[in-house]
């Protein structure tokens, strides 16, 4: 499953960020983020045993779903991830050697960036689809006015301050997408909860 195909499909462009959640409920947790339409999953590394994490998420949901690793700093991070099968890379900075290798491991790439220097080297290095981060410290306007300047093939990602009052302000400046934290889970919100809060997002960024 790749973003690709995905948004082919008519999946919303849409990552759920589980910052912090736990092996033993992120089936749960992952299951109601595809019934409320969200199918692109990520685990950040700082989360507790998050390798763990992943692998329960796509050896459930790989076949339905892009799931992965979020703040994904090294090398050794990039193969352990590609490892467990996930295809998902996302990293809140621009490292050249991280990007290189998630390429050659065949893995979807989003790295971050703020500015127009960082957006190019991780081009170069092989992304094609980046993460501005944080997004909210810069506005949507920033994004037109980067996108003026990228190639028209990459897709920028907006990621950091996104939630249901602002998620359609991104797309309509020219971003691909959207990555969602703490206004979809935060540690303890029960699945119920979060099939919830994805279910709003999804139907505020529909209009």
């Amino acid at each position: 499953m790749t973003i690709d195909q995905l948004l082919a499909g008519g999946a919303p462009p849409v990552v759920a960020i589980l910052r912090g959640v736990r092996p033993g409920e992120v089936t749960a947790i992952g299951a109601a983020l595809i019934a409320a339409g969200i199918r692109m999953i990520e685990v950040p590394l700082n989360s507790p045993e998050p390798f763990a994490s992943i692998a329960a998420l796509q050896d459930a949901f790989g076949d339905r779903a892009l799931t992965g690793a979020g703040t994904v700093l090294d090398v050794p991070s990039v193969d352990r991830l590609a490892d467990t099968g996930a295809g998902l890379l996302v990293a809140p900075n621009t490292d050249p050697q991280v990007i290189a290798r998630g390429a050659q491991r065949g893995l979807d790439l989003m790295p971050g960036f703020m500015t127009p220097s960082e957006a190019f080297a991780a081009i170069a290095a092989g992304a094609r689809r980046l993460k501005l981060f944080p997004a909210f410290t810069l506005g949507p306007a920033y994004v037109g006015a980067i996108r003026d300047v990228l190639p028209p093939e990459v897709g920028v990602w907006a990621v950091g301050g996104v939630d249901a009052g602002n998620i359609r302000e991104w797309p309509a400046a020219g971003a691909e997408g959207v990555a969602l934290g703490s206004s979809l889970y935060r540690p303890g919100h029960s699945a119920a909860e979060v099939r919830e809060r994805a279910e709003q997002i999804v139907a505020a960024l529909a209009g």
